[in-house]
């Protein structure tokens, strides 16, 4: 898979992973919200190693 769809992948990620951070650290954070975040998170987990292994 072509190396600037992995680095876009990878940068999605980690964005999602702070969205996520900044989320749970709210004194009352929406969970809905946090558990769409982590599974728009597993999905790009899951087509990243897809494109590298």
């Amino acid at each position: 898979m072509d190396t600037s769809h992995v680095s876009a992948l990878h940068a999605k990620h980690a964005g999602l992973e702070a969205r996520i951070k900044d989320e749970t650290a709210r004194p009352a954070p929406d969970n809905f919200l946090v558990a769409t975040l982590k599974k728009q998170k597993l999905r790009i987990k899951q087509e990243l190693a897809q494109a590298t292994g």
